[in-house]
């Protein structure tokens, strides 16, 4: 990995404060009569810590069993783990130059930021510790876990003001790091687009290791084309630029193919390694995406009671 850039310290610009009050006004209302309950419910109490071993008793699950112990010994012994109480969050977050586009009046960077907003403050709402990676085709900033409202305003302040050196998208550069620097179970919510290629391989360790959760922020002009003539597009990662007809019905069914290909692969590698999807449309809020994406995880862990 390459040395992590780090940007001036200028003075903040009072429209990014006004910004960050809005933000922070706005997601910790959500946070308070939405998200905090379901907060606690779906992920206090998900991470277990080891404590100790003890002798097995009929009715014990053989799961817990440590064979180590019991080869050593000649006595079946079982490890007795006990709920986390404190989780520690990581929001590793797409900010490559895709991410500058929104055709409804917001970028899916701004998007991004209150999204994050909510994740953060509830984290800290329920005594967790919260992180950031900010990355494009490298990771550009790394902000170590931590506790507290001033915090968090530190985190949406970056997001807001953010601007990055590289201009592609490598989601293998913030799973390295995560895979480098966090040994215990994390909480990682992953942000882009997800117009990347080839990072299946490290997407399935860290699945292994830590519980993700991948957040895709999409805006509908990306699948779906007005009809306007001919349009001048830019390549807004690699600067190529060509023009498109977008009243041929053959470009606009072809565009809508490959887009429904692409979101098809995603999905299928996604849930083969466990890891959730919410997806999240620029422009069309993201309060319900996120409400549903905890109904269903409370839903399986309810039924993983049963």
């Amino acid at each position: 990995m390459r040395p992590v850039r780090r940007q001036k310290t200028d003075r903040i610009p009072p429209e990014i404060l006004a910004a960050v009050r809005r933000i922070e006004i706005r997601t910790r209302r959500l946070v308070e009569e939405v998200f905090s309950g379901e907060y606690q419910s779906v992920f206090k109490g998900t991470g277990m810590e080891f404590r100790e071993v003890r002798e097995y008793v009929p009715g014990d699950d053989i799961r817990t069993i440590d064979w180590n112990v019991t080869a050593r010994t000649g006595q079946p012994f079982v490890k007795i783990y006990e709920e986390e109480r404190e989780l520690t969050v990581i929001l590793a977050v797409d900010m490559s130059r895709s991410g500058w586009f929104g055709s409804g009046g917001v970028f899916k960077v701004e998007v991004a930021a209150e999204l994050c907003g909510v994740l953060a403050f509830a984290a800290i709402a329920n005594k967790d510790k919260v992180g950031l990676i900010l990355f494009s085709d490298e990771v550009e900033k790394f902000i170590p876990p931590a506790k507290g409202k001033s915090h968090v305003l530190r985190l949406i302040r970056e997001l807001l003001t953010f601007r990055p050196a590289g201009t592609g998208t490598d989601l293998n550069a913030p799973l390295q790091l995560l895979g480098s620097v966090f040994k215990r179970r994390a909480t990682v919510f992953l942000v882009s687009d997800f117009w990347a290629r080839d990072f299946d391989v490290s997407l399935s360790v860290m699945a292994r290791r830590h519980d993700m959760v991948a957040v895709r922020i999409r805006d509908p002009r990306e699948t779906s084309l007005p009809e306007v003539g001919l349009v001048e597009w830019r390549d807004a990662e690699t600067g190529d630029r060509m023009v498109v007809d977008t009243a041929d019905p053959r470009l606009v069914a072809e565009l809508a193919s490959r887009a429904a290909v692409r979101d098809r692969d995603l999905e299928h590698l996604l849930a083969s390694r466990g890891v959730d999807l919410v997806d999240v449309e620029a422009g069309s809020g993201y309060v319900e995406p996120l409400r549903q994406f905890f109904l269903r995880r409370e839903g399986r862990r309810l039924r993983g009671r049963a």
